[in-house]
């Protein structure tokens, strides 16, 4: 059985650092991209951050370059999220998932359509 489960979001001061971890059963990293999505009140949700299948790429949404990493551990079968400087519109429901779609082209996984397995979200709010 796939899961996906998604831990760390709380509230945070503008300016501070979370680190989101998802955790991953039922299937191996190896053989999936994973990526973080996130969903703001009364908007769709987002692409925040891919990392390739071999962990060795990365690829980043506008909004958070130089902000946030992502990366994996593939012996805790484990992905994260590490925000730093964080911002009051970087509050949002992030969401984990995982994608077996193939392309050599990190920008092609923004695209929530390509995603087959989802978490169930952790919310993080950005508030003084």
């Amino acid at each position: 059985q796939v899961q996906l489960v998604e831990s760390g979001g709380e509230l945070v001061q503008p300016g501070g650092s979370l680190r989101l971890s998802c955790a991953v059963s039922g299937f191996t990293l190896d053989y999936h991209a994973m990526a973080w999505f996130r969903q703001a009140p009364g908007k769709d949700r987002e692409f925040v951050a891919v990392i390739s299948r071999d962990g060795t790429a990365t690829y980043y949404a506008d909004s958070v370059k130089g902000r946030f990493t992502i990366s994996r551990d593939i012996a805790k079968n484990t992905v994260y999220l590490q925000m730093n400087s964080l911002k009051p519109e970087d509050t949002a429901v992030y969401y984990c998932a995982a994608s077996s779609f193939l392309s050599s082209r990190l920008s092609d996984y923004v695209a929530s359509n390509n995603y087959d397995y989802w978490g169930q979200g952790t919310q993080v709010t950005v508030s003084s």
